[in-house]
């Protein structure tokens, strides 16, 4: 197996607050994740979808195996980007939790760096993201 993993992440929500999803493309294990996860700002599930994306590498490639791996992170949000990249500092109280879940989770693997692309080269973890929201409004009319 190749030791460097591409995650493609997304996060948002409809309204901000609202019922938000995240959308997680591994492209270098072709496996993609989306789901809802309840009433959230579009910055956390941003971080959300990052948080999910490095669990979902643990449970793939294995706990003892990941320390080896490399993991190349893409995502849509500048501002994320940039807090996780320790460019930009993180205020809210909230954001503070998932921005300290993520830097202890990067402890587990051998480098991991995140880097800011334009929305039309996340369309997978968007539509993912879409998906599952679209899924969820589905289920919530027909109750």
């Amino acid at each position: 197996m190749d030791n460097k993993i591409v995650m493609y992440t997304d996060g948002g929500s409809r309204n901000n607050p609202g019922p938000a999803a995240i959308g997680v493309y591994l492209e270098t294990l072709h496996k993609q994740f989306g789901h809802f996860i309840g009433e959230r700002t579009n910055n956390e599930a941003e971080y959300e979808a990052v948080i999910f994306g490095l669990n979902k590498i643990k449970q793939l490639v294995g706990k003892d195996k990941v320390f080896n791996i490399e993991v190349e992170c893409h995502l849509d949000s500048e501002l994320v980007k940039k807090q996780l990249n320790h460019e930009y500092k993180v205020k809210e109280k909230n954001i503070q939790e998932l921005f300290l879940k993520v830097w202890n989770m990067e402890l587990d693997f051998k480098s991991v760096k995140f880097s800011h692309i334009p929305r039309e080269k996340n369309k997978v973890a968007d539509k993912l993201v879409n998906e599952a929201l679209d899924e969820e409004e589905k289920q919530t009319r027909l109750i």
